[in-house]
């Protein structure tokens, strides 16, 4: 894939392959989708992330026909879907459940969808065989679904997802009833397929960490509109407002005024220490602004001696401390008057910080960040 085509939101004028157009759903007085507009193009791998009814399953129901608008349009390569019953979109969907047939091998479950669609049996026999191949579950296509792990499972439901060839795969929740370490084996599987087919995924989850391992792009969603949209990095790195921030990750919010700015240069007072702060930021905020100052945990360091390179720091004592294993976060209660919350790796063994010093509880420390560490956020 060239490096033009393998961005192409962010080229000018590249062609949409779903367009959602003003899309609204409304459920008698309940509007579980509301007006809202989005495009996805051709190969990428879409996460919709989002709280437990904030509208991304119902987002997704339309996209697969089996809910219909009640306005806006919905197009798929060109054509509109808003009329087209599911059995006729060139798109196919996985549920959460795999649904497999319990009493039908991995290969006839495969197949289901080719004898329904009435294939000849030497195409579907070829086409059953190469999603094997895929998935590689070659040698396990006479079992039946209970001889399989949770992992196989998912997999032997991609595979039938995928044979059909749609243009568009919807996935609801897909890793959902995997355990941890199989979920982030699992979401590396997942992108290698869609790499190989080319088809474009739409991916449901609530689950942040795998929207954003997976995904090309996402659009968070809460009470049915879409709070940003974009690629993991931006959303996380540049959330546009306090929920995105605590929803992507978490984040210390630090209420402040701006006391001076000089060019991108600003200079911050906490409202209730009158502490200073040095940040950068190309906002349009202007001395006497009261903003938030928004700083991830793992963004601060922290060490029992004074921290002589960062351009601010504070104090506080250790309140709490959770062991991650390869990382540790501690509570900390500043002389700010609030608690901030910071992670370090455990890159020395049984030391707590990335300084090598092990930090307990009840000891001062020294909390420290650079001036293009944090960002602003007003809303």
């Amino acid at each position: 894939m060239n490096q033009a085509s393998a961005y192409p939101w962010r080229e000018a004028g590249a062609a949409p392959f779903i367009s959602i157009k003003n899309v609204t759903k409304r459920f008698g007085n309940f509007t579980a989708v509301d007006d809202i507009s989005l495009d996805i193009y051709k190969g990428e791998l879409f996460g919709l992330l989002g709280g437990s009814g904030c509208g991304k399953t119902t987002l997704l129901r339309m996209l697969a026909g089996f809910e219909t608008p009640t306005s806006g349009s919905i197009s798929i390569d060109g054509a509109d879907m808003t009329d087209v019953p599911p059995y006729e979109r060139p798109v196919n969907m996985m549920f959460q459940s795999y649904a497999l047939f319990p009493h039908m091998s991995v290969e006839k479950n495969i197949a289901y969808g080719l004898k329904r669609d009435g294939v000849p049996n030497g195409e579907v026999k070829d086409r059953v065989a190469d999603m094997l191949s895929m998935v590689e579950l070659t040698d396990f296509g006479k079992r039946k679904p209970r001889q399989l792990s949770g992992g196989q499972r998912q997999r032997v439901a991609l595979a039938r997802a995928l044979v059909k060839r749609p243009k568009v795969l919807l996935l609801d929740e897909p890793l959902a009833a995997l355990d941890k370490r199989l979920r982030e084996q699992t979401q590396f599987e997942l992108m290698n397929i869609q790499d190989r087919t080319g088809v474009t995924f739409v991916v449901v989850t609530h689950d942040q960490e795998e929207a954003m391992t997976l995904s090309t792009r996402i659009a968070v969603m809460d009470g049915g509109k879409f709070m940003q949209i974009g690629e993991p990095a931006d959303i996380y790195e540049n959330p546009a407002t306090k929920y995105i921030a605590n929803f992507i990750g978490s984040a210390n919010l630090i209420p402040v005024t701006v006391a001076d700015r000089q060019q991108e240069h600003l200079q911050l007072q906490h409202e209730q220490s009158n502490t200073m702060f040095d940040a950068i930021t190309e906002q349009e905020v202007v001395a006497g602004d009261k903003t938030t100052l928004a700083l991830r945990p793992e963004k601060i360091l922290i060490d029992k001696a004074p921290l002589q390179e960062c351009d601010n720091q504070i104090q506080g004592t250790v309140k709490e401390i959770a062991y991650l294993g390869k990382i540790s976060t501690y509570r900390v209660d500043t002389t700010l008057g609030m608690t901030l919350e910071v992670t370090a790796p455990n890159q020395v063994r049984a030391a707590a910080s990335g300084m090598g010093q092990r930090i307990e509880w009840d000891d001062e420390v020294y909390l420290g960040w650079n001036n293009h560490s944090a960002i602003l956020l007003n809303s």
